[in-house]
């Protein structure tokens, strides 16, 4: 046995949980939740990203811009662009953020962000932490929310995935104990659990959902993941009218595709991990991770952005152009409710389920035997103006 090894190996870990611990004591001293009317302007900062985020964001900045076009004009609203959270910069600086970047995301208070690229073994990038990661825990993100709505197919999901904790916390910071064996960190928190499962009976609350689901793998991770479900069947006391109950990762994914079943979930709530992946699932129902937009929020500060990585693929093949902008203009009307305009928010979301869930007069493949992004956001643009967008939806969804 090498003593040596374990010995570097504890030390290690006595770092990781230094650095937690202090965590901790930040999120214990938060500030009070920020309040969007009484900024003027609201700042929103538009970060293009890497691959083809440079092609799709200024679809998404053009449909911000065209429905907060009297807000902007009446100083309520700024919209500027933030340079510099590139692959290229960060690997440069060896940072998952240049402070010179972090720096100014800060004087933002929401930011609609493209995909970006994180490193894995074996890529021609170094070894740094995952932007995203590392922008929510900078900011406190905790809440990752994402909505999966098919209205036709009574599906109206909504993911409350905890955003600073589990795996992708401590990802970079594993160890090769020795030749043989290697170990990653799960990170659990009460304070963490607690504040997600919260706001998700909070959003249950307020918009009249009767049914919270936790999901987790506790009867197998028996220590962290069954920290969670207690935190949230205890935060559940606390909601008697909404209903608590729990399902396993594993089973959850089928039940998602369950005919049967799937119409009974409406609000989840899971760790980070599980809630990347159930996610990703879920959107397929809506047409696809290019389709679907997710919410980063925190007491001080939000980020919105597409749920796809940066498809680098599609650039290196000249087929950027043809990119899907739609999670990026979903996650732009995710971001106009939050600020406090959500009729403008709800009509961007109709002309998006129309445009690709009823009508279809213009597909988006990827490839040139598809319609352009540019083109594809025009289209979406042309039933925002519409007079009958309301209308057309309400048809659509009643058959």
């Amino acid at each position: 046995m090498d003593q040596t090894a374990i010995l570097k190996a504890t030390q290690h870990f006595g770092k990781l949980l230094e650095v937690q611990m202090k965590s901790m004591e930040k999120i214990k001293a938060m500030p009070d939740w920020i309040d969007y009317g009484k900024l003027k302007p609201i700042k929103i900062g538009i970060l293009a990203g890497d691959g083809i985020g440079p092609f799709i964001a200024p679809e998404a900045k053009r449909v911000l811009e065209f429905l907060l076009h009297d807000e902007v004009h009446a100083g309520k609203v700024e919209i500027r662009d933030i340079e510099g959270l590139t692959i290229e910069n960060r690997a440069a600086h060896m940072k998952a953020i240049p402070d010179d970047v972090l720096a100014e995301i800060k004087k933002y208070h929401v930011t609609l962000k493209g995909p970006t690229t994180t490193p894995r073994k074996g890529d021609p990038w170094p070894n740094i932490e995952s932007c995203n990661v590392a922008v929510r825990k900078e900011l406190d993100l905790f809440a990752n929310v994402r909505p999966v709505r098919i209205p036709k197919q009574g599906i109206d999901w909504i993911f409350f995935r905890e955003n600073t904790e589990d795996l992708y916390a401590l990802g970079p910071y594993g160890i090769d104990v020795d030749a043989d064996i290697s170990i990653d960190f799960k990170l659990i928190t009460g304070p963490g659990s607690d504040r997600i499962c919260r706001l998700a009976f909070e959003h249950a609350k307020k918009n009249n959902r009767k049914k919270v689901t936790c999901i987790t793998k506790a009867n197998v991770v028996k220590t962290t993941d069954g920290r969670f479900l207690d935190n949230f069947y205890r935060i559940a006391k606390e909601y008697p009218g909404i209903e608590a109950d729990d399902w396993y990762i594993d089973i959850m994914t089928a039940k998602l595709v369950d005919e049967k079943r799937r119409r009974d979930f409406q609000v989840m709530v899971l760790p980070n991990l599980y809630g990347d992946i159930l996610t990703d699932e879920a959107a397929e129902f809506q047409g696809g991770v290019g389709t679907a937009g997710s919410a980063n929020i925190g007491k001080q500060y939000a980020m919105f952005e597409a749920i796809h990585g940066s498809a680098p693929r599609m650039v290196t093949e000249g087929r950027a152009p043809y990119a899907d902008p739609c999670s990026m203009i979903r996650a732009a009307a995710m971001l106009i409710s939050h600020i406090g305009y959500p009729e403008t928010g709800k009509k961007l979301e109709m002309a998006l389920d129309i445009c690709g869930q009823y009508e279809k007069k213009m597909t988006i493949t990827g490839r040139a035997n598809g319609a352009t992004g540019t083109a594809y956001t025009d289209y979406v643009m042309d039933w925002i103006k519409n007079s009958k967008l309301k209308t057309a939806w309400e048809g659509y969804v009643k058959g």
